[in-house]
């Protein structure tokens, strides 16, 4: 029997790495995409015997270079069952009037353009085929906004919209649509938004005990596991010590 295929951005580390390993573990032949391509290629010795891996280093922004390396793809890679859209960033935590300008650009050209350029060069096989699921990881920052969130608050609202516009215009074809939306994973999230400050990012979490990527990964593994006529469209998920992104129990 022919292997599904799932196609993950961000794939190089957090929850789009935990992601790969996931779906490998149920079978998928993986795409792993991401920039750093050493990360991408280590990523084989962790998926499961028998798994097939094909890596594409290519920058979502860039949407040239996203249609370049998804046109590359060997016809035997070009069926793809599962896309899930993790790419995606945050910089900086200025309140609006003394935000950067490149910051802005980054998270808007990544999270917003990046997930639209890669859906669009995908969706179309889908669309022929009548079949397939797309997760967009959005954020709890995309269901409230927060002191300092602004911009990356912005962005994930916009990802919150675009997938729920996915789900109407997609559903003539038999496409399920999937918005997962985490509130604090303990990745290399905050290291980015602080700019490599890994004092400052370690304080986010500290007091608390907070999602691992891995959390997020059997997440989505079991919602793109259930049967065809089900589909989770929603998920917002927390850990424990979190009620909403202001509302958190710390034990210091």
């Amino acid at each position: 029997m022919e292997k599904k295929i799932a196609f993950i951005t961000g794939a190089t580390s957090g929850i789009g790495k935990a992601s790969a390993i996931a779906l490998a573990n149920l079978g998928y032949n993986i795409i792993a995409t991401g920039r750093r391509k050493d990360r991408l290629e280590n990523l084989k010795d962790e998926l499961p015997d028998g798994i097939e891996l094909y890596t594409l280093c290519f920058d979502v922004r860039n949407k040239e270079e996203v249609k370049k390396s998804i046109g590359s793809l060997p016809e035997s890679w070009q069926k793809i069952d599962v896309l899930i859209n993790n790419a995606g960033n945050a910089h900086g935590m200025d309140p609006i009037q003394s935000g950067s300008l490149e910051d802005w650009d980054a998270m808007i050209d990544i999270n917003v353009k990046g997930l639209l350029y890669v859906s669009k060069e995908i969706m179309t096989g889908m669309v022929e085929r009548q079949s397939g699921t797309i997760v967009n990881i959005g954020s709890i920052a995309g269901k409230e906004v927060y002191p300092n969130g602004n911009v990356y608050c912005a962005s994930k609202h916009a990802v919150d919209a675009i997938t729920k516009g996915m789900r109407i215009d997609l559903n003539p074809f038999g496409i399920r649509v999937i918005g997962v939306h985490p509130g604090l994973v303990e990745t290399e999230f905050s290291l980015v938004r602080f700019k490599g400050d890994a004092a400052r990012s370690k304080t986010v979490y500290q007091g608390l005990q907070p999602l691992t990527a891995e959390d997020i990964a059997d997440t989505i593994a079991f919602a793109v596991s259930r049967p065809p006529h089900v589909v989770l469209a929603d998920i917002v998920i927390l850990p424990t010590a979190q009620a909403s992104t202001a509302v958190l129990k710390k034990s210091i």
